[in-house]
């Protein structure tokens, strides 16, 4: 409930009840930290984008047809999931979930409802929810709701797609939208807000407490025209830069903190005989987002968030100077033959599952590799966290922005105000929601109260903290531009660079595609 605002109660005595309740339960007792991050193993989900963008005439910003990349992929089995028996992670989950009385009223209630005669529909006591999540990650969102379903009596029926940006505008169009949808881009969250059809969460949650359990960024990602809409429930890492110790170890290499002693050392391992840069491009139809990547943490870097700011709502066209020196300034690194493995032909060809596998061997093919959190899914069995692969912050280059943090993430929009969806909502936004997915591996939250000691490995803590300290936190630019710009021509225009085309031709030709 909105403090100092009058809101209409429902007709039904125990929904008055429920969302009172709500509105006063007490906070969990936790210690804050400064830990939020998030983890897939995916670009946005679990393995990264695979399919071209999707046009529909519904949502004409920024739709892609995400793909789990899981069928194709290196999976990896969370040991942790498998050897937790059901106690166990009940308690683990319910620990902080003080939902209270309220919650109780809600399952009391269950009885007034309608239910609807198709045992195959979602009815009274449910809550639907649409993700892109799938495969072994799936099944960790939904272990993250049993602490919910058991206080509540709700059941949340959880669909998840590879065809999620598709199939949402239809389902929305036909009057079949889900109860809430776990969207991999703001974006495109931001068009269904646009048009009416998500319910701003601040008509039944206090802004207050909201604000204490995300950062300032996060909300804003989730705030359109002024409303906020979004509960964020998992973030991707990407300014990360990956590492053997071992390896660092053996050659006397320090971590570099800025982005000169990030050149110095690139120099010293070709001083040496050796390469310092893997870099794997290759991702099927979706080839070049590894380079976008690139270009948008080095932009965040050089020009500021407020120029990233305007070169995604194309305040500044596409090739505007800051965008050419972001561009040229990845070509310092991309386009030295001494500094990547294979190349420029091999940075094309190689999948970027693969890239990071030459940090390993006794004789390493390269020293150093910046990838997004989710690349975890691809190391190989024998990498040790800690020991044998390890990250830091990729380093800033002008002092005036620090060392900014690029990220993805998915986000809950509710386009059906029920109390059932409410309380759903209400819970993604404690700690108790993310802690228990982060205990089982594969993700990192951006909520302020989780503390580091949930995750179950260094790299992964190591990993949270970077964005905890991170002072500037923008969100993946391609994934946030018109689809037809940020994952057709900037993913392609990309390639065209590094396979050699001059960079002025690129970046007009990107520019002339945007949409009027």
């Amino acid at each position: 409930m909105n403090v100092g605002k009058v809101v209409p109660l429902p007709q039904n005595g125990c929904l008055a009840a429920l969302l009172l309740g709500l509105a006063h339960r007490p906070r969990p007792n936790q210690s804050k930290s400064s830990a939020l991050a998030t983890q897939f193993h995916q670009r946005h989900h679990s393995f990264g984008p695979v399919n071209q963008p999707v046009t529909f005439p519904l949502i004409p910003f920024a739709l892609i047809s995400i793909s789990s990349y899981g069928e194709r992929a290196k999976t990896h089995q969370n040991q942790t999931f498998r050897n937790m028996n059901s106690a166990t992670l009940r308690r683990h989950l319910s620990h902080s979930l003080t939902l209270g009385l309220s919650l109780s009223l809600l399952a009391a209630c269950n009885g007034d409802q309608q239910s609807t005669d198709d045992p195959g529909e979602a009815g009274a006591g449910t809550v639907t929810v649409l993700g892109v999540v799938v495969g072994e990650q799936q099944e960790k969102l939904e272990a993250a709701f049993e602490a919910f379903e058991a206080e509540t009596g709700i059941d949340v029926i959880y669909e998840g797609t590879d065809a999620f940006a598709t199939l949402l505008p239809v389902r929305v169009e036909s009057g079949d939208a889900p109860d809430l949808a776990m969207f991999p881009q703001p974006g495109l969250m931001a068009d269904f807000a646009a048009s009416g059809q998500l319910i701003p969460i601040t008509n039944f949650m206090d802004m207050s407490t909201l604000e204490a359990a995300y950062p300032e960024d996060w909300l804003t990602l989730g705030t359109v025209d002024g409303e906020l809409y979004g509960v964020w429930f998992r973030a991707s890492v990407k300014s990360l830069v990956w590492y053997n110790p071992q390896a660092f170890e053996a050659q006397g290499y320090s971590i570099p903190t800025t982005w000169d002693e990030m050149a110095i050392l690139s120099d010293q391992i070709v001083a040496d005989g050796a390469t310092p840069w893997c870099l794997g491009m290759e991702s099927g139809d979706a080839t070049g987002w590894v380079g976008t990547d690139w270009v948008e943490d080095i932009m965040l870097r050089t020009a500021g968030p407020e120029v990233y700011d305007q070169w995604i709502t194309h305040e500044i066209a596409f090739d505007a100077p800051p965008v050419q020196t972001a561009f040229e300034q990845f070509g310092e690194i991309v386009l030295n033959p001494d500094y990547v493995s294979g190349g420029t032909v091999g940075a094309i060809s190689t999948p970027f599952g693969d890239s990071i596998l030459g940090l390993f061997g006794e004789s390493p093919r390269c020293y150093l590799h910046r990838q997004a959190n989710f690349i975890a899914s691809f190391l190989p069995e024998e990498a040790v966290p800690g020991e044998t692969v390890a990250v830091f912050p990729l380093p800033g280059i002008n002092a005036e922005f620090g060392t900014p943090v690029l990220v993805a993430g998915d986000v809950f929009g509710m386009f059906n105000d029920t109390p059932e969806a409410q309380a759903l909502m209400e819970y993604l936004t404690t700690p108790a929601a993310h802690e228990a997915w982060a205990a089982l591996g594969g993700f990192i939250s951006p909520h302020n109260d989780v503390g580091l000691d949930v995750y179950p490995d260094e790299v992964t803590r190591q990993q949270a903290e970077i964005l905890a300290n991170a002072e500037i936190v923008r969100f993946d630019a391609s994934d946030m531009m018109p689809g037809v710009v940020g994952t057709g021509t900037f993913w392609s225009g990309i390639v065209d660079y590094v396979g050699g085309e001059d960079v002025e031709s690129v970046l007009a030709d990107i520019e002339a595609s945007w949409p009027e």
